[in-house]
């Protein structure tokens, strides 16, 4: 690695690693040194902006101090706004939803939370490198809406992760597909690719695939022209043709019939459609997301879907995590479901007693968040106090939550359970547990619970 940058001309790329912490300069250096780069380093803000201005690197890495010397957002900002088309990357120890869109927003190619893949970070830098090379450095960046990526509720590990990568492939025109059980939010997901996209401005429609009869397939897909069959008296486009340049869901695809994937590959192979009874080609300018609650690849093994058509929409893969997984988004979940039950019905609900909401944690979630969703609504209609108590849950709900009562917890569901019932009193949580108090700080930063749920329970 060269430690002192000058500017002279190289076939290799030239990655610029700006990073106050010597300690992750060996072994990431070294690593893309490895891997055909060319890595020169800068210890800090202002030699790194130095270095940006006399070596031109390709790439710039800004690696954020841990000690808090300096921002490593900031540094970035102020390279942004000399260079407006050096692509950037930021790596932080420490991320937060808001962080994260600050930056994409100010124009940062990629973000990534210390510690991570070597290999998952070497995929993101080719690709980057690829595509600025394709472009030119004189091409101009678009920045589409990140703030809209508040209509995923949640700020567990997951969901961060997930928002993240919907961010950055957003940006792409890759083929995505969205996998998870009945109700994680499969739909918002691809709505939050579209919207975050540089399509965003344009029609975004959704295909349930399992609601098509074969007999109907091309002609509310492809459309049809004027007397193609009997009662077609006018010409009309189908759902591919009135997407344009926006995005096309293909909802629920793994349980399209066959019939049907072969006339879905062959459009998103050929790029192009014809009318049913037409003879004019018509070219296809939308981006196709599908999602599916099976699993496609088993299904694909047995014959039932087509491996060639697996293949062609597993791309770039996105996993909606089941709520069971995430439980420390439910109180996020509760509030904003709350906010929009009050819109709706023009009350002014404050949320769940402790008692309901440490109850809640005790169930798993079978319908994920839909079921969540409609459970709140459910006991809203009814309900007479300010805030939903055990009692106001319906009745089918307390006799599954009865039985679960008797089934082993996990620690961690455990862990909630009793922060919640003692109103995020840590001493007498830790007495629940029969754990000392420094326990109980070790078990919630194992499992990522942190101060922030403690604040939503208390707002609600």
């Amino acid at each position: 690695m060269h430690h002192s940058p000058v500017g002279w001309v190289m076939d290799k790329p030239t990655i610029l690693l700006i990073a106050s912490d010597q300690s992750c300069l060996p072994e990431l250096g070294t690593f893309l040194c490895g891997r055909g780069f060319t890595v020169l380093t800068a210890p800090g803000p202002t030699q790194g902006q130095d270095s940006v201005k006399a070596c031109a690197p390709d790439l710039v890495i800004i690696n954020s101090p841990q000690d808090a010397s300096w921002d490593g957002l900031e540094v970035a900002k102020q390279i942004r706004r000399r260079e407006k088309t050096i692509p950037l990357i930021l790596i932080t120890s420490h991320s937060t939803e808001a962080r994260v869109l600050s930056a994409l927003r100010a124009g940062i190619d990629d973000y990534f939370t210390s510690p991570f893949s070597n290999e998952r970070f070497l995929a993101r830098v080719e690709k980057i490198l690829a595509r600025d090379s394709g472009r030119g450095r004189s091409a101009r960046r678009t920045s589409p809406d990140l703030s809209l990526a508040g209509s995923m509720i949640g700020e567990s590990t997951s969901i961060r992760e997930i928002k993240e990568k919907i961010l950055r492939i957003a940006a792409s025109d890759s083929t995505v597909l969205i996998t998870g059980e009945t109700g994680t939010g499969k739909e918002v997901a691809a709505d939050l690719i579209h919207r975050t996209s540089p399509r965003h401005k344009h029609p975004f429609v959704c295909v349930d695939c399992a609601a098509f009869p074969d007999t109907l397939l091309e002609s509310e897909l492809f459309g049809y022209e004027r007397g193609a069959f009997t009662g077609a008296v006018i010409s009309r486009p189908g759902k591919f043709e009135l997407a344009g340049n926006g995005t096309v869901l293909l909802d629920e695809i793994g349980d399209m019939k066959p019939y049907a994937q072969a006339k879905i590959l062959r459009a998103i192979e050929t790029r192009e459609i014809y009318r049913l009874g037409g003879t004019r080609r018509i070219p296809l300018g939308a981006r196709f997301i599908a999602a599916t609650n099976q699993d496609l690849e088993a299904l694909a093994e047995k014959g039932a879907f087509r491996k060639d058509l697996y293949y062609r929409l597993n791309v770039t893969r996105v996993h909606m995590p089941a709520l069971r997984e995430r439980k420390e988004d439910i109180p996020r979940l509760i509030q904003h479901s709350i906010q929009g039950l009050n819109r709706r019905f023009g009350r002014e609900v404050k949320g769940l007693t402790p008692w309901a909401l440490s109850t809640l944690f005790q169930y798993d979630w079978p319908g994920n968040v839909r079921e969540l969703k409609n459970l709140l609504e459910a006991a809203f209609v009814n309900l007479a106090a300010r805030h939903m108590d055990f009692i106001d849950l319906p009745p089918s709900i307390e006799n599954v939550l009865a039985k679960s009562q008797d089934l082993p917890q996990s620690e961690k569901d455990r862990v909630w359970e009793a922060l919640f019932a003692t109103k995020w009193n840590k001493s007498k949580a830790a007495q629940k547990l029969h754990w000392s108090r420094m326990t109980l700080y070790r078990k919630m930063v194992k499992y990522h619970i942190t101060s922030k749920a403690s604040r939503r329970t208390r707002e609600a």
